[in-house]
């Protein structure tokens, strides 16, 4: 049942956000529909939730302007579920959860950018492939939105890594985060690979949650010929609940290689990576199976 704002907290936002979101339901709907589940019959196998509650959920997001009502089908009329801007603008809390819930409740509490084999978020990622990434666009260093999948290509490999220390210094105690070192070193691993992946037909696309202009000061610093993508709104995190860390008061992504076909399905992924050098040639290995 959703709940009504008490007059005592009409002022308060925390309260105004939980009576939209603060439901079970209400959240793994907004998860779901990030995920790319649009239809009302797919959202309720996926959940396991009643027709009833479903319809009232539903009902409940679009009036508070999280959902858009999209028609898809006429004769009958039916309608699938989107995210409104208002809805979008949720994806960054969401894996806030998300990231607070991996280290706290199934981690033992310590701050990491890499994760044990057998953690609750490495056995997510190793359930990927298979998964279909929606469609969605992340601004790139190069000035425009760009899909994260690269269609012309036989596969796309998405390389994702925590941030650069160019041209911002990088936080406070930065290296003493297990698995944060190394983005440079990746890049220019790839970069230097890029022939190779370019020759089989094979897309190269590096991501973090640094903004696009930190990106693009890095990308002409480190002659990078390969797009980079800014995943700094959590789109892409939360289409695939990629895992995350907190470093000097922003998420970044923890460091993955996702191999992706022509039809936005993963099929090879990296978690965690340990062995950058071994992790490009695994990617270039990966991706040229379905190039060939």
């Amino acid at each position: 049942m959703v709940r009504a704002v008490p007059e005592r907290d009409a002022a308060c936002a925390i309260a105004q956000a939980a009576a939209v979101v603060g439901d079970w339901w209400s959240l793994l709907l907004v998860r779901e529909t990030a995920r790319g589940r649009h239809r009302f019959d797919e959202l309720q196998a996926e959940l396991g939730i009643s027709r009833k509650v479903l319809t009232e959920r539903l009902g409940h997001l679009v009036d508070s302007g999280v959902l858009d009502r999209v028609p898809y089908q006429e004769g009958p009329v039916r309608y699938e579920y989107r995210l409104s801007p208002a809805g979008r603008a949720l994806l960054p809390v969401l894996v806030a959860m998300q990231d607070w819930s991996d280290r706290w409740l199934l981690g033992d509490g310590s701050l990491t950018a890499s994760a044990d084999e057998r953690s609750a978020e490495a056995l997510r990622v190793h359930e990927l492939p298979g998964t279909r990434l929606p469609r969605l666009t992340l601004p790139a260093h190069t000035g425009a939105e760009r899909d994260p999948v690269d269609p012309d290509a036989a596969a796309t490999v998405l390389f994702c890594y925590p941030a650069t220390g160019r041209p911002s210094p990088l936080p406070d105690g930065w290296n003493d985060i297990p698995g944060t070192v190394g983005c440079t070193l990746e890049n220019r691993l790839f970069r230097d690979a890029y022939e190779d992946f370019t020759a089989a037909g094979i897309a190269v696309h590096g991501v973090s949650t640094q903004r696009p202009d930190e990106q693009r000061a890095f990308a002409a610093a480190e002659d990078i010929p390969f797009p980079l993508l800014s995943d700094m709104d959590a789109r892409l995190a939360a289409a695939l609940r990629l895992p995350t860390f907190r470093a000097g008061q922003a998420l970044r992504l923890k460091r993955a290689v996702l191999v992706l076909d022509r039809e936005r399905a993963v099929r090879h992924v990296q978690f965690p990576v340990t062995d950058i050098p071994h992790a490009v040639e695994t990617a270039l290995s990966q991706a040229s199976r379905l190039s060939g």
